[in-house]
């Protein structure tokens, strides 16, 4: 399936989950980059759900496919990415549609109002010689061409207050501004026409963790008073941990696991999420030896038969080499139905369908 397809089709609308219905779902996403007989498996089937009000975390080590996951899902990757199979829908009011496969003008009118995306690099998504308020009514205008200059002049003041920064700066350039105040000014732009759906890319990984701290806060209380969804993407699980309802964990262009995220906090069943949670920290209780994740991610241009993280997995056992795990429910007692991990450990059945000898849950990964 190509991002370029033009035709639309209808699809039926999912039952609601806690009594938030679905907003955004990604359906068997694959994604490669490069083209002929040796293309890079950026992902891999790829299946996750995005519900009102939420904020969900994608949580994973640089190259695990973050990024790429919410680039195709928007129709921004770029070239060479390819999405080679998959959908994308949006739930509007008119019902659900595929954003891979909506025409350019149709896919053009729902960005900024259904989706928008904060990158990581505020500079760089700026520009360097308009001022910061002409840059929040561009976007206004190409959407309401019918506003005047003075009601989008006014939107953009009223969007600098609402992220914190004194509505009279709309005359200052970037450089004029600190990194938080250009993520700010962001934010305030992606939210101009407020949209259901806001991506948030790394958005803190280049300030201080004051400010750091200062942004997440700000994004709560948004969407408290808004509604809108967020997908958030970063490597540090404990920012997360604060901001999150629901974490997904990205190995190698897959989820391996997915649950709330005191779940994944306190109790992570996926040997890669114990690794992620074991590589800060604690900020109170005893001190503990940090033990991190040895070795290096796969190659995605030849991944190793079985399980991708097999060859830096302190619980691997025969099975891992052969079996390739699926999202299942985790083979831990009381364990919601809404949890999902992707490990032969709780996985039983495959690993005996393959007629080889299942193995026990190690405590690590069976603590509740």
């Amino acid at each position: 399936m190509s991002a370029r397809t033009q035709t639309l089709e209808p699809v039926a609308t999912p039952p609601s989950r806690g009594g938030r219905r679905p907003v955004l779902e990604i359906k068997d996403l694959h994604v490669s980059y490069g083209y002929g007989e040796d293309p890079v498996q950026a992902l891999r089937g790829v299946d996750l759900t995005l519900h009102e009000g939420e904020v969900l975390g994608l949580a994973g080590e640089s190259g695990c496919g973050k990024s790429t996951l919410v680039y195709a899902a928007t129709r921004l990757l770029p070239p060479p990415g390819l999405i080679t199979a998959g959908e994308v829908l949006f739930h509007g009011a008119d019902g659900p549609v595929d954003i891979l496969r909506m025409p350019e003008p149709a896919l053009r009118a729902s960005r900024w109002q259904d989706t928008a995306i904060v990158f990581q690099g505020a500079m760089n998504s700026l520009n360097p010689v308009h001022r910061v308020g002409r840059q929040i009514m561009d976007v206004i205008q190409a959407h309401r061409p019918r506003s005047t200059r003075a009601e989008r002049l006014d939107r953009a003041r009223e969007l600098m207050e609402m992220v914190g920064i004194a509505a009279d700066r709309v005359s200052a350039y970037p450089h004029q501004l600190s990194g938080g105040m250009r993520q700010r000014v962001m934010i305030a732009m992606a939210l101009a026409l407020e949209p259901r759906v806001l991506i948030m890319d790394e958005p803190t990984t280049a300030l201080d963790v004051v400010m750091q701290r200062q942004i997440v806060e700000q994004i709560v209380d948004l969407r408290d008073r808004l509604g809108f969804s967020v997908v958030f993407i970063t490597h540090d699980v404990s920012l997360l941990v604060e901001i999150a309802d629901r974490i997904a964990i990205m190995y190698a262009g897959e989820i391996v696991e997915e649950a709330t995220a005191d779940e994944v906090y306190r109790r992570p069943r996926h040997p890669y999420s114990h690794g992620l949670l074991s590589s800060f920290p604690a900020l109170r209780g005893p001190k503990r030896p940090l033990t991190g994740i040895p070795g290096s991610p796969p190659d995605l241009r030849a991944l190793p038969s079985g399980c991708p993280f097999r060859d830096r997995c302190a619980f691997a056992f025969d099975a891992c080499a052969v079996v390739r795990p699926e999202l299942g429910p985790p083979a831990v007692p009381g364990d919601g139905p809404e949890r999902s991990v992707a490990c032969l450990r709780h996985d039983a059945a495959a690993v005996a369908a393959a007629g080889l000898e299942p193995q026990p849950v190690p405590e690590e990964l069976a603590v509740r």
